[in-house]
């Protein structure tokens, strides 16, 4: 029980223990935990107030976490760089703030500026409206001035003759028939036209007896003219066709006399009627002498002066080509300039002038006083003489190898066949050609033929006769192309040939050539030249040459196009006021009613020059709006360079003597749709361009959903016959402007570049001007010509891929230059350019015009052209050497001159510098 007690208690006073212990130890944990607590939140609070408070401290040593210096703290690395990363951001934001600073003050400034110009555009505004107005009523000032000064005169009415004419009086001898008494100027006024009706021979009796080949050729002439109609009731002109009669037809002039008496149109005198008799054989008699032809005119190549009425009738050439064209190669060239035969003369006389007027009474009745003196005796003498000189070498023959050709009395007949002759002459510089022994012979078919197949070959005709009429002798100036020398100065005639100089020589040569392919070489140039004789006598102007009917292919024009600024800006380069007009044509031709007077020899008779329209200058119709550049320089344009010779400065005025003018983009493509859209665009903005033109020259049409840039004026997509590089040139009637830039849809030009183009085109409008120059030179190996597209100081061509020329040369491409040539042209798909620039050197004599271009021309990326082929060269070179053959010379002259802006500051080549450039 004791023992058991005691444990008892015992146990009792160890568990009191324990529990002493449990609590002793969760009292520590808690004062353990609060005191830790209280350090770590009361002293980082302690902590941080004294470090805020460090900047307020008096002294460092007052607190015990003073603060410590600047240089301490940044011991550490890292804190250093903060410290320097710290200070240059300072530094940066002081600056961003002062720049802030400044900016607004400059904007303040700004808005102050823009106030003030708002201002100024206000009052510019309305100083604009002012001088709007100014102008406008300066207008139509002008506009009445030039009204009252020149009014507008609108064509006369037109009145038809009566059916039934009184007719007019009766000259005293029919000898004595002119103009002004054997023409009715009633049947053709000015406007009329020149309406011509030509009789139809087979439904006379004397056609059957026309020789076929001249029937059919004058028919064929006839039907194609544009003077002839179908209404004799308002024509001007009746024209008959009477020979050349066939060989074995014998036609008494009585019966003729009669027939011709029976025309429908007759009007018992013959009045307004032209009685053509052409020749193609030496033997051709003269039909009408001893016929009564009234009051009609008789051209024909033989008259007699019993017969002949000056200014009425006309003496024609033969017609040796009654189908057919003449073959230019078989044609010689005109240089070198001496030939073989000083000169030459082949011939018999069939019967003298004794005799001859022995034979003809009718002749011995019309003689007054001593017959004429015979000096066929002196010529043959004097001749011999020179060829037995030796001095020159020279061939004369006055006994025919074989039987003379068929001649009239007193008439040297023609030795040989033709193919002989045409030998001979090819081998003379002169030929000559002795007139009949009888004076009373004005001319005959064998002086014809000699004189036709002299100016054939380039033999210098030497007419031995001055009493001669020469074929349209009273409007072609025949000094310059032959001479005429009166039979007694015979005996000088060798000295006279020996004393011309060789470019005399060759400008005769050349200006007789000009004179045989305009009027004598085939049946439509006879029968228009005739036509154009009268026209020019009776002072009625040409008609308008027809223009090329454009047959538009419909487009789409899409959004207004950008502007790329590499094309259209100009740096400091201003080259004239920029048009904000809308696109005007070129003022029209008004001169076509006075034409015929103040430029009749200048037409006729001008060797291949700037002022005539060659070659068919009489009859090929008057130019609707281009003839003016044949007027270029007499002075009737207005003169837009200065006022009161002050002058005007060089940004200030475009040059030239038009005070405003556009001109018209001709752009030929086939088939590079993207090319062409890129090269449109380029013409966006592009001053003074009135309207492009875009031959298309493939049958294919433009993709339909093709969409077509607008550049601000019209572009006509103008759809041709064939693929041909002749459409380049031809004479589109929506072209209306004089100046024609004529590029390729691949080259790449600046605005400048074209607007400084266009104003040299401006003075030297009868010249192509343009960029890239090439060359012409003579392979010596092979004796040929050949063409070089090397750069060069020297140039003879500008190529038309980038070139200005007037309007009025696309006539003479297109319907005047040899047809031959064109051929050409398309069958090697090449040399279109080239032919250019030998129609514009022959007709001009002058060099083209190269203006410097910015070294940009071709298109980089574009597809490559035909030119790029080797065959493309050598086809230039047979293109230049066939185009010799058909001028009969090489038309094109070498130049180094070359126009540049010195605006442009071009950077030449090192190869290059030693080219002169005239500014």
């Amino acid at each position: 029980m004791t023992g058991y007690t005691m444990l008892r208690n015992g146990g009792a006073g160890n568990g009191g223990q324990t529990c002493m212990l449990r609590w002793s130890n969760r009292i520590r944990l808690t004062w353990l935990s609060f005191t830790l607590f209280i350090i770590l939140v009361f002293f980082p609070l302690i902590a941080h107030y004294y470090l805020t408070t460090l900047d307020e401290a008096d002294e460092a040593g007052k607190r015990i976490f003073g603060p410590r210096a600047g240089s301490e703290l940044c011991e550490v690395k890292h804190v250093l760089d903060l410290c320097r990363i710290r200070e240059s951001v300072s530094e940066e934001l002081l600056q961003l703030e002062a720049k802030r600073q400044e900016l607004n003050s400059e904007v303040a400034k700004l808005n102050l500026k823009i106030e003030a110009c708002k201002k100024s555009i206000e009052n510019a505004k309305q100083d604009l409206l002012q001088l709007k107005n100014v102008i406008s009523q300066t207008e139509h000032s002008y506009k009445e001035l030039v009204a009252q000064n020149q009014p507008k005169l609108s064509l006369p009415i037109r009145l038809l003759p009566e059916k039934d004419e009184a007719g007019l009086p009766p000259p005293k001898a029919q000898r004595g028939c002119r103009l002004h008494n054997c023409f009715d100027y009633s049947r053709c006024p000015l406007t009329s036209g020149f309406p011509v009706y030509v009789y139809d021979s087979d439904q006379f009796a004397f056609g059957s007896y026309l020789d076929p080949l001249v029937k059919q050729a004058f028919q064929a002439t006839a039907r194609a003219n544009v003077y002839v109609t179908d209404n004799a009731d308002i024509a001007c002109l009746y024209v008959i066709l009477v020979g050349e009669m066939q060989e074995p037809a014998v036609l008494r002039p009585a019966d003729l006399e009669k027939q011709l008496s029976s025309l429908p149109h007759w009007r018992r005198d013959g009045h307004n009627h032209v009685i053509l008799s052409l020749s193609r054989k030496l033997d051709t008699q003269n039909l009408l002498y001893n016929v009564s032809t009234g009051r009609a005119m008789v051209a024909q190549s033989t008259f007699y002066a019993a017969q002949y009425r000056p200014g009425f009738d006309l003496v024609v050439s033969p017609l040796v080509h009654a189908m057919s064209e003449p073959n230019f190669m078989e044609i010689p060239p005109q240089v070198p300039v001496k030939r073989k035969y000083l000169f030459t003369f082949q011939g018999e006389k069939i019967e003298s002038l004794r005799s001859s007027l022995q034979e003809a009474r009718s002749f011995e009745e019309e003689m007054e006083g001593d017959p004429p003196a015979d000096y066929d005796d002196r010529i043959i003498a004097t001749l011999k003489a020179v060829q037995d000189s030796k001095l020159d070498q020279v061939l004369v023959e006055f006994t025919c190898k074989s039987q003379p050709r068929a001649s009239l009395p007193t008439e040297w007949a023609l030795c040989g066949e033709r193919e002989d002759r045409l030998e001979l002459l090819k081998l003379s510089t002169f030929a000559l050609i002795i007139t009949p022994g009888d004076p009373r012979l004005l001319v005959s078919s064998g002086c014809a033929t000699r004189l036709f197949e002299a100016l054939e070959v380039g033999a210098v005709p030497v007419v031995l006769g001055e009493h001669v009429q020469l074929p349209y002798q009273d409007v072609l100036q025949w000094s310059e192309a032959a001479l005429v020398v009166p039979k007694p100065r015979v005996t000088e005639v060798h000295f006279l040939l020996r004393s011309l100089s060789d470019s005399d020589l060759l400008a005769m040569r050349r200006q007789g050539r000009f004179l045989w392919e305009t009027y004598f070489s085939t049946t439509d140039s006879i029968f228009s030249t005739v036509l154009a004789v009268i026209r020019t006598r009776i002072q009625i102007p040409a008609a308008p040459i027809r223009e090329e009917a454009a047959a538009e292919i419909p487009h789409r024009s899409g959004k207004a196009a950008g502007t790329d600024p590499n094309m259209a800006d100009t740096g400091d380069l201003d080259l004239g006021p920029v048009e904000t007009e809308p696109p005007y044509a070129s003022p029209k031709y008004l001169r076509n009613f006075t034409l015929t007077v103040t430029d009749l020899y200048r037409s006729w008779n001008s060797a291949p020059g700037p002022f005539h329209l060659f070659p068919h200058t009489p009859f090929d119709p008057v130019l609707p709006s281009e003839a003016k550049f044949l007027g270029s320089g007499t002075g009737f344009r207005p003169i837009g360079g200065g006022a009161g010779g002050s002058g005007k400065e060089f940004q200030a005025a475009l040059g030239g003597n038009v005070p405003r003018e556009q001109f018209t983009v001709v752009m030929l493509t086939y088939e590079r749709e993207e090319v062409l859209m890129n090269s449109l665009e380029r013409l966006n903005g592009l001053p003074y361009l009135n309207k492009v033109v875009v031959v298309w020259n493939s049958p294919k049409l433009p993709s339909e959903d093709l969409v077509w840039p607008d550049i601000g004026v019209p572009i006509m997509v103008v759809r041709t016959e064939k693929n041909s590089l002749n459409n380049r040139f031809l004479p589109w009637n929506e072209i209306e402007t004089e100046a024609i830039l004529s590029i390729d849809d691949d080259a790449h030009l600046r605005h400048d570049e074209i607007m400084f183009g266009f104003r040299v085109w401006r003075e030297a409008r009868d010249r192509i001007v343009g960029f890239p120059g090439r060359y012409h030179a003579w392979d010596l190996p092979h004796q040929a010509w050949l063409y070089n597209s090397n750069y060069s100081c020297e140039l003879s061509m500008v190529l038309t891929g980038a070139a200005f020329f007037h309007k009025y040369y696309a006539y003479l491409y297109s319907y005047v230059m040899p047809q031959a040539i064109r051929d050409m042209v398309d069958e090697y798909i090449n040399c279109e350019d080239i032919a250019m620039n030998f129609l514009v050197s022959h007709i001009t004599r002058k060099p083209p015009i190269k203006v410097t271009s910015r070294w940009t021309f071709r298109c980089p990326g574009c597809p490559q052209a035909l030119s790029h082929d080797d065959s493309h060269f050598h086809e230039r070179h047979k293109c230049i050497n066939f185009f010799v053959k058909v001028y009969g010379y090489m038309p094109l002259l070498y130049t180094q001159f070359r126009v540049d802006s010195v605006l442009f500051k071009t950077r030449l080549p090192h190869d290059k510098t030693k080219c002169f450039k005239f500014i």
